[in-house]
């Protein structure tokens, strides 16, 4: 069997093959980002999913790939993990950036972003991956993610900046004190994810016109950030990967349209996409 996972900071979506290319289950873990978590966690989570304990004896390739692997450091934390746990398959873990340009690949080179919890750009080819700028993270980048926006949230939220009726909702929804706030992100190894659970609360008043300009400006951010300074920006499509992405597709088209850039492809959750990419060109299944 195969187990082909596309791995984010908050969750990992699992999706399990036999050798013929059929589908022989789905599931989810939460995400093991090795910036984040403890590389012990992984052999843990994976052993709490029944799913996956049941089968683990049978998978004999394994393709991970994960926020926070794009250093070969990191990435070979997670390849021992997954090695003590599957120990006679064969292991590739790759970054996150990898799994977004198989996802949205169709069949042209493009310029290929992340924007979930995190995010991220590479330029791919169909050959090649070329990452020009690094992944700074959410303390001093992510500029358009879950956490981003969350931090934008939180940041207006105790300094006063939120409009009566946005603060009015916050209040009743989260009954959020200052010191938890503190307690949660700086005493907390999944900070960006806490950080990206507050998205929620702008995705579902994305129409107000306070969240509307917000959501606009961490947009252009993105995009001056992570987009802009690749040299094949005036003629490449752009391309989308991710949750924030999908939610917010047409704040972020208007975006690139101020700054008369192309935005082709945006895709909620590349796990299907990225399986086919796979039976494709990887496996040669197709």
């Amino acid at each position: 069997m195969i187990a082909i996972i596309d791995g984010g900071s908050t969750k990992c979506d699992w999706v399990i093959l036999e050798n013929s290319g059929k589908l022989k289950t789905r599931t989810t873990t939460l995400g093991f980002n090795p910036n984040i978590i403890n590389p012990d966690f992984i052999m843990q989570e994976i052993d709490k999913n029944q799913e996956l304990f049941t089968l683990k004896s049978q998978i004999e390739k394994v393709f991970f790939y994960g926020s926070g692997c794009g250093t070969p450091d990191n990435a070979q934390k997670v390849a021992d993990e997954f090695q003590k746990t599957f120990p006679t398959a064969e292991i590739n873990v790759k970054e996150d950036m990898t799994a977004a340009a198989y996802a949205a690949y169709n069949g042209k080179p493009a310029i290929i972003c992340i924007l979930g919890t995190g995010s991220n750009s590479c330029y791919f080819d169909g050959n090649k991956i070329r990452t020009d700028l690094p992944s700074l993270g959410f303390l001093i980048g992510d500029e358009g993610s879950g956490s981003a926006l969350g931090k934008h949230l939180l940041r207006r939220f105790f300094m006063k900046k939120l409009p009566k009726d946005l603060e009015a909702d916050f209040i009743e929804t989260y009954h959020l004190t200052i010191e938890e706030a503190i307690r949660s992100m700086y005493h907390n190894p999944r900070a960006n994810a806490y950080l990206g659970e507050f998205n929620k609360f702008v995705a579902e008043r994305k129409k107000h016109p306070y969240f509307q300009n917000m959501v606009f400006d961490e947009m252009k951010n993105f995009l001056d950030y992570q987009v802009l300074p690749y040299p094949e920006v005036g003629e490449s499509e752009i391309n989308f990967i991710g949750y924030i992405a999908y939610i917010y597709e047409d704040i972020l088209r208007a975006a690139a349209a101020e700054l008369n850039l192309q935005i082709g492809k945006v895709v909620q959750k590349p796990i299907e996409s990225l399986v086919e990419y796979h039976k494709k060109y990887i496996l040669n299944l197709e």
